[in-house]
């Protein structure tokens, strides 16, 4: 007979990124920055993109919106990560908890597939120039937008509702300053073989399917420049795509550091801190990225700035 005691869990407690006392103040000064600068930055791109006249291409479509997944999934566990460093139980509800997994899940799906959407802007953009507006029409730019925001709602319901409907029995103090998948899988005290199962292909097929058209990109465009005679057309092809493989090996270096490493690598401490990188720093670092090594933006910026000090 199953015991009448079982408590059915209302709520969880995120145990943050640290529990030593010395650290919590520094940190929250540290993450504060970094989540406001983020936050400034994305928000300033997003509205340069919009508002500017040499900022109206398909490349800068892209980069809208992938400012705008960086501030969504950045705000979905930023300010939650802050109130860990400054209430002495940082706890967050049922259905919170559920929202904010499935927003992080949707956002950071969506980053995989804009950015190779975007490496195929770069590969149309200068292995068939002639025909770029052609092939990158608003109506494609849209698509390549759209697919993959259904397709990841689609993932994130999946996971999040597969998850929800196991049993929390009284184990509620997840290892983590967010509600993420894994934290919450091992506190189940029902079967979760299923829905590891599910996570983890689905984890695979969109990181493996996403980096293999990034891959075939570049590859394509590496081939275009070495068959190009002007050292001046190599340079330019070159500094037409350094922001985005910029963006690339960074996002994707610290996701297949997080998730390809083998079992016994793995440590609370590591995650936690590969986990920042992701959520925090690099939303951070990715319109800063596009903004210093892109003349546009720097001259939109520019222009933006001068335009505010006018009388």
């Amino acid at each position: 007979m199953e015991s009448q005691n079982l408590t059915v869990v209302t709520e969880f407690i995120l145990l943050g990124i640290t529990d030593r006392p010395e650290l919590q103040v520094p940190l929250f000064v540290l993450f504060l920055f970094i989540y406001l600068t983020s936050l400034m930055a994305n928000l300033g791109m997003i509205v340069l993109t919009r508002v500017d006249s040499r900022l109206q291409t398909p490349m800068y479509f892209f980069l809208r919106h992938l400012a705008l997944i960086d501030l969504g999934y950045s705000t979905a566990v930023g300010p939650k990560m802050l109130e860990n460093f400054v209430v002495d139980q940082n706890t967050i509800s049922y259905c919170g908890c559920a929202t904010q997994l499935a927003f992080f899940i949707v956002l950071i799906a969506c980053e995989l597939f804009i950015l190779s959407a975007m490496s195929y802007d770069r590969y149309v953009a200068i292995c068939s120039p002639l025909l770029y507006t052609v092939i990158m029409s608003p109506r494609a730019c849209w698509v390549l937008v759209v697919m993959p925001y259904l397709y990841c709602t689609f993932v994130s319901l999946l996971i999040t509702v597969k998850i929800f409907t196991l049993s929390f029995c009284g184990h509620n103090v997840i290892s983590h300053f967010y509600c993420d998948s894994l934290p919450l899988l091992s506190l189940a005290c029902s079967d979760t073989h299923e829905v590891e199962a599910i996570n983890l292909i689905l984890a695979a097929l969109n990181l493996i399917s996403s980096l293999l058209m990034v891959l075939v990109s570049y590859l394509l465009i590496l081939i275009a420049i070495l068959k190009m005679k002007s050292a001046e057309g190599r340079r330019k092809a070159f500094s037409t795509c350094g922001s985005h493989l910029t963006v690339v090996l960074v996002f994707y270096g610290t996701l297949i550091f997080m998730y390809v490493q083998p079992k016994p690598g793995h440590s609370n401490n590591t995650d936690k801190v590969t986990s920042v990188f992701y959520t925090m720093v690099i939303p951070m670092l990715n319109p800063l990225i596009y903004s210093f090594r892109n003349k546009d933006v720097k001259y939109a910026l520019k222009k933006m700035i001068e335009v505010s000090h006018d009388p």
